[in-house]
């Protein structure tokens, strides 16, 4: 079958399994993929799964001021054909809405996908609709190639409606993540395709496993592990965990796994005085996070909408987590009950609420039986609802592969 080019922002990425495991998948399902990356990988760490993958993995000018030749050759090469007038046009009408660096560096990045991709490539599909999925318009228009779209979090709700509704018009098909982004997108853009495809998980990675932890918090010297897997940004909200476990009256040892900004987090910690009693891991590889899974008491991750709008899916760690009978708490935002029914798979409180995550946290540490009722109840829902197989089957029709293993 005919290649594919996939535009990813970046690759490997710890905190992008669930791409790697769809390129995975369907390359065992027959689809020959060739990966293009706006940018350089910068995690210390990669998952086993990027090792399986036989895609190659070509890297386009991340700054465009550092290829500058790579780029003006492509230019040169593109100028004078009709297809460079109509993507320049578009590009423009686009910068005028968006006079940014970054809006300049995508079509650089297009100018030069456009002009280096092997010539058997019959399709462009971009994971994120911000800048992979511009680069995909632009490079579509420039070359001709039908183009499609994965949509996620963070690409959705930090870009305006014009960009989304336009990229929607343009792709062939979207497929999203979650029931409450199809139908945000549905609404911009009516007559687009737009799917529901969960990411779903991989059993093979995250075989089922019984879950006895007893611990209720009693014992200093066995305190009840809490486990938050996550980068530290805003929307996480891990600064209302901080705060909510200060006031939490048992023993506990907070385990955070996870990237970013750790600074802010381990000050506001010492502020509150918990700094004995928390492990700032950084970010990990499937293996270990695994092993966190089965170890702690409880999953805690309190997400939030961001300042800029960011906010979150339906987070993978939980259903990470989940499938090992690992009890969640987590916040009513965005598509998270989709995952999470309150009450009876694990709870669900109102986001940036210190005082109500306690009081989950505090029911939850005491009770032993009711922690087991809910990851027993939580394994289920995911092993029902969202396994990666049914999201898997659907791609493959969509790249007319074969729909069967």
């Amino acid at each position: 079958m005919p290649p594919v080019a996939f535009i990813l922002k970046g690759y490997p990425r710890l905190s992008e399994a669930f791409i790697a495991q769809e390129i995975l998948a369907l390359e065992r399902r027959g689809l020959d993929i060739a990966i293009f990356s706006l940018r350089q990988p910068t995690d210390q760490r990669r998952h086993a799964l990027h090792d399986d993958i036989r895609a190659p993995v070509r890297y386009l000018p991340e700054y465009l001021w550092r290829q500058p030749w790579r780029v003006f050759t492509a230019w040169w090469a593109l100028r004078r054909r009709p297809a460079y007038r109509a993507a320049r046009a578009a590009w423009w009408r686009d910068f005028q809405r968006d006079p940014t660096p970054n809006r300049g560096r995508r079509f650089g990045q297009a100018l030069v996908l456009a002009h280096e991709i092997p010539a058997d490539i019959t399709r462009l599909h971009a994971h994120f609709m911000h800048t992979p999925g511009s680069v995909a318009r632009y490079t579509s228009l420039l070359s001709g190639l039908p183009f499609s779209l994965s949509a996620h979090a963070k690409d959705i709700w930090t870009i305006p409606d014009w960009e989304k509704r336009e990229k929607l018009e343009a792709a062939d098909w979207t497929t999203t993540c979650t029931g409450f982004n199809a139908r945000h997108l549905s609404g911009l853009a009516p007559g687009a395709d737009v799917a529901l495809v969960y990411h779903g998980l991989d059993g093979s990675r995250f075989p089922a496993m019984a879950h006895d932890q007893v611990r209720d918090g009693s014992d200093a010297k066995d305190p009840l592990v809490i486990l938050a897997v996550g980068r530290a940004v805003e929307k996480k909200g891990f600064d209302v965990l901080l705060e909510a476990l200060a006031g939490c009256n048992f023993s506990w040892r907070l385990v955070h796994a996870g990237g970013g900004r750790l600074g802010p987090l381990e000050a506001q910690a010492r502020r509150l005085g918990l700094t004995g009693r928390i492990d700032w891991l950084g970010g990990l590889d499937h293996d270990r996070l695994l092993e966190l899974y089965r170890g702690a008491d409880l999953l805690v991750l309190p997400c939030r909408i961001a300042k800029n709008g960011d906010r979150d899916g339906i987070p993978n760690v939980l259903m990470e987590a989940m499938s090992q009978g690992t009890p969640a708490i987590s916040t009513n935002v965005s598509a998270i009950p989709e995952l999470i029914e309150d009450g009876q798979t694990g709870i669900l409180v109102p986001p940036d609420d210190a005082a109500a995550l306690g009081r989950a946290i505090t029911l939850l540490a005491r009770d032993p039986v009711r922690r087991q009722q809910f990851g027993s109840a939580g394994a289920a829902r995911v092993a029902s609802a969202f396994a990666m197989a049914a999201g898997i089957k659907h791609l493959a029709g969509r790249f007319a592969l074969n729909s069967e293993e």
